[in-house]
């Protein structure tokens, strides 16, 4: 059985600030960061994204993301190790146990990327598949590859070594200490578009070879945006799979987001989150060659994180988190709102139009319960709901007049006559902690109001 983790992972991803060029320096500081500031609100993963493999990765990047069929570091039996240029403790055939093992003394979790299938230049050199006597270009597929990344050619289906060669890649990858494997080009493999899961196939050898090892690590698959009539593949071989494709800090892409979204609100479940991806907050893109802060105002920060959250997605951090100000440290060490992440909690659309959306989130054990409003339009707006339609308060009557507590600004909001109603700023969001109706406690209220 896949690994059941109780609530969608949290953690920092290289990509968004480093791109191909993320060093073991730059992980640890990173994850030193981390533990000292955000690990007590839930954030654990740290996760080195594309091309830690990868030599002079980066050094053509006006010209090239990733340089066409460039050199690689790699094993006698075709499984990518870490640049040593990059990553010094790998040197000697240690990979990245040294690294993983300084992250777990930290108390947190490791991860890393990886593109689907078997390196090119392994096929080309007939190499061996580790304890067998078949060799790399016998189980590659040469017609399935990444239409953006020359890295891989997929691995054939059915064939004696391909599973041999992912259980000896992912025992390697349990060996050095992984809690997290990304997997690209394989949520949608969309350069093939009458098959976009062509490879559904490798997320079943993934899956089995994560099993056979006994270790638990998180399978990751992207990019998307996945397909929804694939939803039973991802639920039953994945642990999250992205419901869209790269996501940055530009308003379109969050408001669409909330489409997404109710696409995919009721594959949310233990061990199963489709993944609304990283969070462009901070500082992004040096690696890019334009370091900047996010284009994203501090209301759609909020509006980002609100939804990741009501909807259940897991969280990753896009930023530098060194450079992380005082304002966006605050944003995201909210625990009273990144708990909504766990399984025990259930979001559901309940309103969407052009101008607005309403969310709904409740944990049916502990009785807590949220509304969420959206307001999807460039001037303030008031949104509203009647309780007793949003399917919350059906045992409930007594909410009939009493308050709710807004979690990100600390007020209290009146309900009368059964209506919540607030002014929403412009591409904002408000989250309502709707528990406070049980005797508007002033010890609760200065519990949960963190300003």
């Amino acid at each position: 059985m896949k690994y059941q983790m109780q609530r969608a992972p949290m953690g920092w991803n290289s990509y968004d600030y480093y791109d191909t060029t993320v060093n073991e320096q730059q992980v640890r500081a990173n994850a030193g960061y981390m533990a000292a500031h955000l690990k007590d609100a839930g954030w654990e993963y740290i996760v080195a994204d594309i091309q830690w493999y990868a030599k002079g990765a980066g050094s053509m990047r006006e010209q090239y993301q990733y340089i066409p069929f460039g050199e690689v570091q790699m094993d006698d039996y075709g499984r990518l190790q870490p640049d040593v240029e990059r990553f010094p403790s790998s040197a000697d055939g240690r990979g990245f146990a040294p690294l993983a093992d300084e992250i777990h003394r930290l108390g947190l979790k490791f991860g890393i990327h990886i593109m689907r299938g078997i390196p090119r230049i392994a096929a080309h050199r007939h190499l061996p598949i580790w304890g067998t006597n078949v060799t790399a270009d016998q189980i590659a597929d040469p017609s399935s590859v990444c239409g953006w990344n020359p890295d891989m050619y997929g691995v054939r289906k059915d064939v004696f070594g391909a599973q041999e060669y992912y259980d000896s890649v992912i025992q390697m990858y349990a060996d050095w200490g992984v809690d997290y494997i990304k997997c690209d080009d394989i949520c949608n493999t969309n350069l093939y578009r009458e098959n976009q899961y062509s490879a559904a196939h490798e997320v079943e050898m993934l899956q089995r070879a994560i099993q056979k090892t006994g270790r638990e690590m998180v399978l990751s698959l992207s990019p998307g945006p996945a397909l929804i009539e694939k939803a039973w593949h991802y639920e039953k071989y994945a642990n999250m799979w992205r419901i869209t494709d790269d996501f940055w800090d530009e308003w379109e892409l969050l408001r669409n987001m909330f489409d997404r979204c109710e696409l995919w609100q009721n594959h949310v479940a233990k061990g199963s989150y489709p993944d609304c991806d990283m969070l462009p907050v901070g500082m992004l893109g040096k690696g890019f060659g334009n370091e900047y802060k996010t284009r994203f105002t501090k209301d759609e920060q909020i509006t980002m994180l609100t939804l990741w959250c009501v909807f259940g997605s897991p969280l990753m951090i896009g930023a530098e988190l060194t450079l992380l100000d005082e304002w966006t440290q605050w944003l995201l060490t909210r625990t009273d709102i990144l708990k909504l992440t766990s399984s025990d909690y259930r979001g559901a659309q309940v309103e969407k139009d052009q101008a607005h959306a309403i969310w709904i989130c409740q944990n049916e054990q502990t009785g807590e319960r949220y509304v969420a409003f959206f307001n999807f339009q460039e001037t303030a707006a008031e949104i509203g709901c009647e309780l007793a339609e949003t399917g919350l308060y059906a045992q409930m009557p007594e909410t009939h007049n009493s308050t709710a507590l807004e979690l990100w600004t600390g007020e209290q909001i009146s309900i009368e006559n059964g209506w919540l109603k607030d002014q929403v700023p412009p591409h904002g969001a408000r989250l309502y902690d709707l528990m406070i109706y049980q005797g508007a406690k002033d010890e609760y209220a200065c519990k949960h109001a963190v300003f």
